[in-house]
């Protein structure tokens, strides 16, 4: 079974970075999709990025474009999302997910359709304010 532990979430003011990262363990070579989605105080988790491991295709949510960029390190097995230029309506619980093991689907269907997650991380909390 694939095991995924986000690190990096944190407080940061308006306008601020951060870093978070997905360390993927177990079953890598079976996940094919990966993703950032994001839970806010009373909302559904949303997808925010997603990236297709296979050819690197990648998925943004319009609210985070120009803003967020997701990327992996394949040596150490983990994914980041590098968010920039943070906003208030950015804050909420960060997880990572990757797709049901063996399908094969593109990043976006992986931010939008979220009974196709399989894995789930346990979630980082990020808090944007002044």
């Amino acid at each position: 079974q694939l095991q995924l532990v986000e690190s990096g979430g944190g407080f940061v003011q308006i306008g601020g970075s951060l870093r978070l990262s997905c360390v993927a363990s177990g079953f890598t070579s079976d996940y094919y999709t990966i993703g950032w989605f994001r839970q806010a105080p009373g909302k559904e988790r949303e997808g925010v990025s997603c990236l297709k491991l296979s050819g690197n295709s990648t998925y943004y949510q319009d609210s985070v474009k120009g803003r967020f960029t997701i990327s992996r390190d394949n040596a150490k097995n983990t994914v980041y999302l590098q968010m920039s230029s943070l906003k208030p309506e950015d804050t909420g619980v960060y997880y990572c997910g990757a797709v049901v093991k063996g399908l094969h689907v593109s990043a976006q269907a992986t931010c939008t359709i979220k009974r196709l997650i399989g894995s789930w991380g346990q979630g980082t909390q990020v808090t944007v304010s002044s």
